[in-house]
This record gives structure tokens, C-alpha cells and sequence, in this order.
């Protein structure tokens, strides 16, 4: 294909996610029914027009610096289509900024998952006519969450909102025929597993929590590490019972407790209390995987915490063709 025709317009719709879940860090997302919504469209005239509205709409840049668009630049060239001349984006934000649900991972897949959109939408390669049939777009996910990983520097986040659920992500190996490319596997979460969110008012960067991990850590916390993982598999797939123990971290958590201390109290009053808390990937929110039946009994009485109970779509990103 050489160009996407004017009047060409899609809407993807991304949902949040939640990292590492305590020991999976770098590699276990969880979707969280929090929705950003992008709308493409290809126009004839106006260069790119970028709206926002919603979270973070007071501080992301509306040109061709935005996370959307960068994204979709970067998915376009992945599939060597042209960037169009003219492009009218409109982001209607959801997902808060900075707190850990993956609102930068959600945007690299919105534009990610646009590109992909936009080319299907005019029957370009890969996708061809078959995808015309309808409005709803059957996009290449493997493709999606490969370059929405490498955009984003870990699959953990982006490959929960790609896919939906409970996702375990890692770098294929040589002799693999996705080797070097982000392979994801979908755990089937066990029915009435549900999560709480409790988002505080404050921010942190996630470079900035990053920045206070070591380089190196203890071969026995490593081991540690390993076997919560594995028993993470299984608590989340019908043993609730081993939540608890399931969630418990020695490689990142306490090494940012300084980068947020507020966190990481909530998270040791939660867990002396029973329940399965972590930082929610980088924080500073705490997430807190319980029986959809015991919601209720996970509660912050600080008013600096807003609590919600998003659920866990079982799907991930959804494209569609729009009238532009």
C-alpha cells in the first residue's frame, strides 16, 4: 500500500493494566476495565490535529510528540505504510497518569494497535479484504504486542492490554520461530478472582522508581522469587487460598520504599490484614488481588486514596472502523 486514503478513520479502545502482581515483575500483567479511547482518522487537509480530553489532558503535548501518535509512527513504518500528511487524532483518556495502571502502555498499544487499524481498514498487507466484512477489525495481536513491548521497554503492561486477563510475557529463544520477539502466554484467571485498585493523589514517574533498583540481587532472594512466581500461576488460576502467599516480592518492592513510603505502608497494613496487596507496577497505586466475594472487606480509610473495583475485561485493545 502505498498511501492510506483520506477519510479513513478508526477507534481503538485500550484498557489499563497492572504489573508484576508482586514476583511476576517484568512479565505478569493484569488487564484492568479502566478504557482509553483514541479515534484516527486520515484527513485531506490540516497536517495533524491532536484533541485530548480526560486524564493527563492538562499535560500531554498535542502535536507530534504525543505517546498516541509517536506510536502510530512507529506502527505504520512497522508495516512500511507512509505517515499520512494529514491526520486528525482524538484521545479521550481514562487511565490516571503516573499511578501505576499503565497509562503509557495503554497509549503505545492505542497507537500501535491504530496503525495496525488504519492499514486493515483499506485491505493493505498483511491484512487483505477478508477483514472488510464487518466494522470490527480482527487485528495481527502477536505483531501488536511485540512492537508495543520493545516501544515500551517491557511486555508487562502492554501485553495485559493487548490480550485482556492475566498475561505471562517473555523474550522468545533462539531456535524459536519468534525468537527475539515478545511471546506472551494467557493464564486463565479463576472464576470470582477480582481486583481492587486503590489510587492515591500523588504521582511517581516510572523512571524515577526504576532508578532505585540494584543492579544485581542475592541468589537465594532470586530463588525466593522464582518460586512465589510459580505459585502465583497457580493461586490465580483457582487457589485463592495462596494469594497471599502467591503476591510476596524480594526483587523490586522494598528496594522503592523510599520512592514511596505511603505505598508501601498501605501495602503492610493490607497484607497484615489478610489480603493479597502489591504496588501496582511502579506505583504508587496498590492493587489487591481478592475473591471477587470479599471486595467489600479491602478498604483505606485515608481520603488521600480513591478505591475502585474496575474488574478484569477478558479481552484487551478493540478496533473498529468509524465514519470519518
Amino acid at each position: 500500500m502505498s498511501t492510506l486514503p483520506a477519510g479513513t478513520a478508526v477507534h481503538v479502545r485500550v484498557p489499563a493494566s497492572s504489573a508484576n502482581l508482586g514476583p511476576g515483575f517484568d512479565s505478569v500483567g493484569l488487564a484492568l476495565g479502566v478504557w482509553d479511547e483514541v479515534t484516527v482518522t486520515v484527513t485531506d487537509h490540516g497536517g495533524l490535529v491532536v484533541d485530548v480530553e480526560g486524564e493527563g489532558a492538562a499535560d500531554v503535548p498535542r502535536d507530534a510528540e504525543h505517546l498516541v501518535v509517536r506510536s502510530l509512527v512507529a506502527g505504520l513504518a512497522s508495516l512500511d505504510v507512509p505517515v499520512p500528511e494529514h491526520l486528525h487524532l482524538r484521545a479521550v483518556g481514562r487511565i490516571p497518569h503516573g499511578r501505576g495502571l499503565g497509562s503509557s502502555a495503554s497509549a503505545i498499544v492505542a497507537g500501535v494497535a491504530a496503525a495496525h487499524a488504519l492499514v486493515a481498514a483499506t485491505g493493505g498487507a498483511p491484512y487483505g479484504d477478508a477483514v472488510l466484512e464487518g466494522d470490527d477489525l480482527a487485528l495481527d495481536l502477536a505483531a501488536v504486542a511485540d512492537l508495543a513491548s520493545r516501544l515500551e521497554g517491557h511486555p508487562d503492561n502492554a501485553t495485559a492490554s493487548v490480550y485482556g486477563g492475566l498475561t505471562v510475557s517473555w523474550t522468545a529463544d533462539p531456535g524459536d520461530p519468534r525468537e527475539g520477539r515478545t511471546a506472551t502466554a494467557r493464564v486463565a484467571v479463576g472464576e470470582g478472582l477480582d481486583a481492587v485498585v486503590l489510587v492515591p493523589t500523588t504521582r511517581l514517574a516510572t523512571h524515577t522508581a526504576r532508578a532505585v533498583l540494584p543492579a544485581t540481587v542475592a541468589h537465594h532472594e532470586a530463588a525466593q522469587q522464582a518460586g512465589r512466581a510459580a505459585l502465583l500461576a497457580l493461586a490465580v488460576t483457582g487457589r485463592p487460598e495462596l494469594l497471599l502467599p502467591a503476591t510476596r516480592d524480594w526483587l523490586h518492592q522494598e528496594q522503592r520504599r523510599p520512592a514511596f513510603a505511603a505505598t508501601m505502608a498501605l501495602v503492610d497494613d493490607l497484607r497484615a490484614r489478610g489480603h493479597a496487596a502489591v504496588v501496582s507496577g511502579a506505583g504508587p497505586a496498590v492493587l489487591v488481588l481478592t475473591p471477587a466475594a470479599a471486595t467489600d472487606d479491602v478498604t483505606c480509610d485515608d481520603p488521600a486514596w480513591r478505591r475502585i473495583v474496575p474488574g478484569v475485561p477478558t479481552t484487551g485493545v478493540h478496533a473498529r472502523r468509524v465514519l470519518a
